[in-house]
């Protein structure tokens, strides 16, 4: 049996057809993992879809019934409700971009990013000088940079320095580094409404989890008050940090995900191997 030409551009087209889909599938789960405000309704509608299975499967006639009007006008009430962190998911989903800017950098380059940051914090918390430092990872801040001062220079402590001292007129709002340079300086930030967040803290902390909230970049404080430094990272905020508590993170979290996995199957193996020779 012979395959024509009009059967291979069929099972071609059958073949681009389903990775288009599964593409599609693993760009929604991708950005639902990013983002903190979606991970929460997707975990509601999952928990309403697998109440209604276990409802049929257990023949609960009333939870069953209305089960079915949730889903029947669950998507409308979902679309009232959450229309305005809807309208945000979709401009971010517009913006994400398919590849990182910190993964392009070289060994050297995010080392030289970890240092000049720590530098900065270290110097920031002993002045007790209060900031904001957002590092962009695979979403854009495009959004955010549009509406402050442009930079546009290389990343060093002294600059990060300047710019957060009391008496320059820049020092109100966040900086947003991008790759290795400083892209702006004054970005305004959505505040977060999260319980979780200690009522003392103020809107800087607030201002953190909330951008960390719409999107996947790690955010740094520095309370003017206290000093105290925290990094929020996917709507969580990790208060109170030493500086080498803030060295460790950051270079954990901007280590490319290829080379985080390498790192830990290495560690397997060798665990493996020091397992096998106590036993022999």
């Amino acid at each position: 049996m012979s395959i024509t030409l009009t059967d291979l551009i069929s099972i071609l087209k059958k073949i681009i057809d389903i990775s288009l889909v599964w593409f599609i599938f693993y760009y929604i789960l991708k950005n639902i993992r990013n983002n903190v405000k979606l991970s929460l309704i997707f975990k509601g509608v999952a928990f309403v879809i697998i109440l209604k299975i276990i409802s049929d499967a257990c023949g609960f006639t009333t939870v069953g019934l209305l089960l079915e009007y949730v889903i029947m006008y669950g998507p409308l009430a979902l679309i009232i409700i959450f229309q305005p962190e809807i309208r945000s998911i979709l401009e971010q989903l517009g913006r994400s971009q398919l590849l990182g800017r910190h993964k392009v950098l070289t060994v050297d380059e995010r080392e030289n990013l970890v240092y000049q940051v720590v530098g900065a914090m270290d110097s920031l918390r002993k002045s007790k000088i209060g900031a904001i430092i957002v590092i962009e990872r695979d979403i854009s801040l495009h959004p955010y940079i549009d509406k402050a001062k442009k930079i546009y220079a290389d990343l060093s402590s002294d600059l990060l320095l300047s710019i957060f001292f009391p008496h320059n007129p820049l020092h109100d709002g966040g900086v947003i580094i991008q790759g290795d340079k400083i892209t702006c300086c004054g970005a305004v930030f959505p505040t977060s409404n999260s319980s979780k967040i200690n009522k003392r803290l103020g809107t800087r902390h607030r201002a953190a989890v909330g951008i960390t909230e719409e999107t996947d970049c790690i955010a740094l404080i520095v309370s003017e008050e206290t000093g105290r430094m925290s990094i929020a990272i996917k709507g969580e905020l990790y208060y109170n940090l030493t500086i080498d508590d803030v060295r460790m993170m950051l270079i954990d979290e901007l280590r490319p995900k290829k080379e985080s996995l390498e790192d830990d199957f290495d560690e397997e193996i060798e665990e493996e191997e020091e397992i096998y020779e106590e036993d022999m």
